[in-house]
């Protein structure tokens, strides 16, 4: 009886066992820099953002909160228009999105799909990041939506479109029509 949910067990238990120890080491890292103000990771993406939004010509400079509060804020075109938490650098996504990738392993293919596609999802999210403080810079009026439902919608549709490709050209062999 259990042989016909064989396949289906294997993905799931192998998207839990990657999604649990990605999420427990990410955790470690973060209580590593508790209290010390905004963590690497987040600062790199934060840079990269600024540095972005100087090339497009939004003058942006990082300015950083207390310790304890973790954020550090962008200034961009003279005001100060949001803030980087450790949520912004999209790490969390991407963990969900390594996690269900692993789940359907396909060998070496999978590392490279991986690699491949982090380094898009980080790419989309400094643009998604950047989009946000033009945005709060130009139409202020929108900060809610933006924030809240255009943005988010950004780097879970990447993620989802990244699924797609992964299941459709990489992951599940179609099936002939002679069998079906």
């Amino acid at each position: 009886m259990f042989s016909d949910f064989k396949p289906v067990l294997k993905v799931l238990l192998r998207f839990i066992i990657f999604y649990v120890v990605m999420v427990l080491a990410y955790q470690f890292y973060l209580n590593h820099y508790q209290n010390t103000g905004l963590d690497p990771f987040s600062t790199w993406v934060m840079k990269q953002t600024d540095f972005f939004q100087n090339l497009i010509g939004y003058p942006s400079e990082m300015v950083e909160g207390k310790p304890q509060d973790e954020t550090t804020w962008f200034f961009v075109s003279g005001q100060y228009v949001s803030r980087m938490v450790e949520g912004c650098n999209a790490i969390s996504v991407m963990i969900l999105f390594v996690s269900f990738i692993f789940a359907f392993y396909k060998g070496f293919k999978t590392f490279v799909f991986v690699a491949v596609s982090l380094v898009a999802l980080h790419v989309m999210n400094v643009l998604r990041i950047a989009g946000l403080n033009v945005l709060l810079v130009e139409f202020p009026q929108y900060s809610k939506i933006g924030h809240d439902y255009l943005f988010p919608a950004i780097i879970y549709g990447s993620v989802v479109v990244l699924w797609l490709i992964w299941i459709k050209f990489f992951a599940i062999k179609d099936v002939p029509d002679e069998i079906v």
